[in-house]
């Protein structure tokens, strides 16, 4: 299909002017615009599962012409954008061949500020509620907050209030945030953080707005549960870019970012994230229209960001943040004090590597104790020369109390348990289960060396709670020494650190995901990278902290620890091992009849 093609369906005309370059559009737009032009070509081949029913698309698209929007001076009617044509047209128009059910179950769409996100929700809402024939649905719009989940609510009773027609397919209860549609007697609700409240229902259509505000993906996962046995359902997300990078709607972008790039293989997935290329100058009013799709249709919307762009990159800061992430819809973690501004960089260093493939290695190690029944965290750090260049490869382990596990998972708000099970953390059983017993850090510690046959030079810990640590290590026999946690003592290590995790000479280990795809295995470990803030003293010496208890940073801290003996590693003869391979050779040319007579 080219762009000369006879179109009659605006989702389709979209996705070609996209591709053409004919609609001013950023990469992932065009890369969910080629997947619908790729998948019009699949199904026309009777083993793809899908086809697109350009009547079920166009049907939705005029549904939401006949609405009206009530705010303003005056009434009027609903003009759909042509990327929320494709949107909508998308959800709709794509069905299963089998029995017509619709393709796509989860929907995740990221725009900017004011392009319509909760209009777009809202319509679906009131489509799915009344107008596509399913009876006795549920239909949620959920948000952290009721007065944000009130918004996609509010939305739609604008529709019904303003159009007397639908007013009588509909029946508003705004004392407890609910209507009833009186045609399929299903039932719209605004529900705030009470997850409780969605226990046991089965969402026909849930609504996630702004998924960037949520801490955890409970409320996304209880939607996610109804909808097994429901053929037709949707969670449709629509958010915009937020600031915490270890949040559940940046993981879940992550994913689909990697799905439209090819990464991932998902045909319930619908994807359309609006937002500048890398490359792009964030300060050209011409790139803000990629973030912004609704910015190409009106001009003086478009003028009107300019003094705002302006403002924000002149003030910097929190202003200069805002603007990047709210208009520009580009992820971006909110403090400045973020040891790794790029969790890219530490991402790229996954390799798929483990500790038997340094096998013999000399290594130091680090580790970072707890004062009571919070984590604890050892590391290995390998020195190892590629081609004259250092390298280092990096092991993590934890250690938790039993007993403070569930409390952990609730206050840390991560899947201790899942870690657990995937042997990333060790769970201590003695002393109560109530503090880690340090004993089990010496027993993993000995194993670990005797697997690997590693060559220990230093261990180096925190001195703070390590009397009880340091007569257990005594008994491994390894040379040991404090290092002092203060950033005159960690400065150097901190920064090198950094350095060579942007030069990419820090390696750890990965697992491949998708078609060749590497991502760090260790959870845990990015998560610590994540928390890691800095702090200076006044001299300007830096060391790893963290903005609250529950951000834990031990693995990192415990790396740290042994990088500061790792990193003045030098590469010298050692006497004994080259007479070792001296020997070894020498035997090898004997046992081949090498001796002259």
């Amino acid at each position: 299909m080219t762009a000369g093609a006879t179109v009659t369906d605006r989702c389709t005309q979209y996705a070609l002017d996209v591709v053409a370059g004919v609609i001013v559009a950023g990469e992932y737009v065009k890369l969910a615009c080629q997947r619908h032009l790729d998948d019009l070509e699949k199904a026309k081949a009777a083993p793809y599962r899908f086809y697109f029913d350009v009547e079920k698309s166009e049907e939705i698209i005029n549904f939401a012409e006949e609405l009206t929007i009530a705010e303003g001076d005056e009434q009027e009617n609903v003009t759909a954008y042509p990327f929320q044509c494709f949107i909508l047209g998308s959800l709709n128009g794509w069905r299963t061949k089998e029995k017509g059910h619709r393709r796509f179950r989860t929907s995740y769409v990221q725009l900017g500020r004011q392009n319509g996100k909760s209009f777009i929700n809202g319509i679906l809402a009131c489509y799915y509620g009344n107008f596509d024939g399913y009876k006795y649905g549920k239909i949620f719009c959920t948000a952290t907050k009721q007065d944000q989940a009130n918004i996609v609510f509010d939305e739609i009773v604008k529709f019904i209030n303003s159009d007397e027609d639908l007013s009588e397919w509909f029946k508003v209860h705004e004392h407890n945030h609910t209507i009833d549609c009186l045609c399929t007697h299903s039932e719209i609700k605004a529900l705030s953080g009470d997850t409780k409240s969605l226990d046991g229902h089965r969402a026909y259509l849930g609504i996630v707005d702004e998924y960037h505000a949520h801490k955890t993906n409970q409320m996304y996962k209880l939607l996610e549960g109804g909808i097994k046995k429901l053929k037709s359902a949707l969670i449709s997300v629509i958010t915009t870019a937020g600031f915490d990078l270890k949040s559940p709607c940046y993981k879940l972008y992550e994913y689909c970012c990697n799905l439209l790039k090819g990464v991932f293989e998902n045909d319930s997935q619908f994807v359309y994230i609006a937002q500048l290329d890398t490359a792009d100058d964030l300060y050209k009013k011409e790139n803000w229209i990629k973030a912004n799709p609704i910015l190409e249709y009106d001009e003086d919307a478009l003028e009107n960001l300019v003094p705002i762009a302006n403002t924000a990159r002149d003030m910097g800061g929190e202003d200069l943040r805002d603007f990047l992430v709210k208009q520009l819809n580009m992820w971006m973690q909110w403090s400045n004090a973020l040891y790794i501004k790029d969790i890219k960089e530490w991402k790229r260093c996954a390799a798929l590597r483990t500790l038997k493939d340094f096998r013999g290695s000399k290594c130091y190690v680090g580790v970072d104790l707890s004062s009571g029944g919070d984590l604890t965290s050892i590391a290995i750090v390998i020195p190892y020369m590629v081609d004259g260049v250092k390298k280092y490869f990096v092991h993590t382990h934890s250690f938790i109390p039993a007993s403070r596990v569930d409390e952990h998972i609730k206050t840390d708000k991560v899947p201790y348990d899942v870690w657990i099970s995937k042997g990333l953390v060790t769970v201590t059983e003695t002393l109560g289960g109530i503090k880690t017993d340090y004993k089990y850090i010496i027993k993993y510690l000995e194993d670990l060396i005797k697997q690997n046959d590693l060559k220990p030079q230093l261990v180096c810990y925190d001195p703070h709670n390590a009397s009880a640590f340091l007569s257990d290590l005594e008994a491994l026999g390894f040379d040991s020494v404090a290092i002092t946690q203060t950033a005159k003592e960690l400065n150097d290590a901190t920064v090198d650190f950094r350095l060579e995790i942007k030069a990419g000479n820090v390696v750890i280990e990965g697992t491949e995901v998708g078609k060749g795809k590497v991502v760090p295995f260790d959870e845990l470990l990015t998560w610590s990278i994540a928390n890691a803030k800095t702090i200076s003293n006044s001299y300007g010496e830096i060391k790893i902290d963290k903005a609250l208890d529950e951000d834990r940073i031990d693995p990192i801290d415990a790396i740290i620890d042994a990088w500061k003996a790792a990193m003045k590693e030098e590469y010298k003869p050692d006497t004994n091992e080259v007479v070792n391979e001296w020997l070894e050779m020498y035997e090898k040319y004997m046992g081949k009849g090498g001796e002259k007579e």
